[in-house]
């Protein structure tokens, strides 16, 4: 027979044997968050500590809420990509991607190859930047300092590069639904082959500071341990997939916007612990260097979006002198386009795994329903068969390897 006895920020356990003797045991309740400096976002974490081991983990979540997708349902469809933008904050593009492949399949749009060709360089670069985030982040949380000064270093060009594409270095919505939002600016591909042509030494240097210190080792290796039927049962995608062996990228399993055109592999360990899931990443980012450079050495010729009056806005060239233009123009900005009948699914790999959009339309201008499948969602659930079990030290280091992002996780 056992009975509890909770006291604040404690919890008794006593269990009475058949002797009549009653064995106490202290378990502390422990909570961590929601305002945590190392939880990559708003999460709380309530901790059960025997000791240093952790019992039990609990995340909990919301703090973040934003409402988007019920937003969504009230934008016009080109609306909603701004919306997008906000959810992993930290991979705009890829977001932007997902949700306008999703569009472009209710509505039967063939998109131009040059348009393909860019997202899939932007995406890319897109995951560059996410990843060096990341890797800055977490190696602060353990105590590498310098790597963190590195990382945004590289990741600084990376947001002129954005900036010099859309107009802004973060929220870009830059994919709009039909092709791109603006036509690349000159110079644009001149710059991108300057940051790839120097990138993997930087790749390098990281590698120097961490891959062998032994500090790095001790606090990663063997630790947040997830076995691949746990992973799999859990919904894990992304890295933290990938560490446990199994190769799943839609990028090579189900390839969309032409990947299947591109060369690269898809790195994986066995391990499944913190450590694995600091070398995939690191692994990805010379994988995605190599698909950019593909990108830029047969950048195709042609139409920057799709030839579709009604849905894709006209240029600004065009509506100088053509009135027909000019109300196209008018008509889809202020009316939005309709969208047939129908209910769609698209998923693409994205730097935290795969990110998925599935829309309702019931004919009109708006989505009927809009529902987010994102990632970092799936991966938090992942967490405690991570943590439980480890020592409290440990837990900032299995939060920060799983690269959750609140925005992603609350929605």
């Amino acid at each position: 027979m056992a009975t509890m006895i909770e006291t604040p920020g404690v919890t008794v356990t006593q269990n009475e044997g058949a002797g009549g003797t009653g064995e106490r045991s202290r378990n502390l309740i422990l909570n961590m968050g929601p305002q945590h400096p190392s939880t990559h976002g708003v999460l709380r974490m309530v901790l059960e500590l025997d000791g240093e081991v952790i019992v039990r983990a609990t995340p909990d979540i919301g703090y973040l809420h934003t409402g988007i997708e019920k937003s969504a349902e009230s934008k016009y469809y080109q609306q909603v990509v701004t919306l997008t933008d906000r959810i992993d904050y930290l991979a705009p593009l890829c977001n932007n991607l997902a949700y306008v492949l999703a569009v472009e399949k209710l509505l039967q749009l063939e998109i131009p190859r040059r348009a393909q060709w860019t997202r899939v360089m932007l995406a890319e670069l897109t995951r560059l930047n996410s990843h060096l985030v990341w890797l800055g982040t977490h190696a602060l949380d353990i105590g590498a300092m310098t790597v963190f000064l590195y990382c945004f270093r590289e990741r600084e060009e990376l947001l002129k590069i954005f900036e010099m594409a859309s107009g802004q270095r973060m929220m870009t919505s830059y994919f709009r639904v039909g092709g791109l939002a603006l036509e690349p600016p000159l110079g644009l591909l001149e710059r991108i082959e300057n940051f790839i042509s120097y990138f993997p030494d930087k790749i390098d240097e990281y590698e120097a500071l961490l891959t062998k210190n032994s500090i790095w080792v001790g606090r990663t290796k063997d630790i947040g341990y997830i076995s691949p039927a746990d992973a799999v049962a859990w919904g894990v995608t992304g890295p933290c997939l990938r560490a446990v062996g199994l190769p799943l990228d839609l990028r090579k399993d189900s390839p969309y916007s032409s990947y299947n055109e591109f060369q690269f592999e898809v790195p994986t360990r066995t391990e499944g612990d913190v450590y694995a899931r600091y070398l995939v990443r690191i692994a990805e980012m010379r994988e995605s260097v190599k698909i950019v450079r593909q990108a830029l050495e047969g950048m195709p010729e042609g139409a920057w979006k799709a030839d579709a009056p009604g849905v894709t806005l006209p240029d600004r060239d065009q509506m100088k002198f053509s009135i027909e233009s000019l109300i196209y123009h008018f008509k889809i900005v202020t009316e939005g386009f309709n969208v047939p009948a129908g209910q769609v699914y698209h998923a693409i790999e994205g730097p935290r795994g795969q990110m998925g959009y599935y829309i309702t339309s019931d004919g009109g201008p708006k989505p009927y329903r809009c529902h987010m499948r994102s990632a970092s969602f799936a991966n938090l659930q992942a967490l405690p068969k991570m943590i439980e079990g480890r020592l409290l030290a440990d837990v900032v280091a299995i939060i920060g390897s799983i690269d959750i992002v609140l925005g992603d996780v609350d929605r």
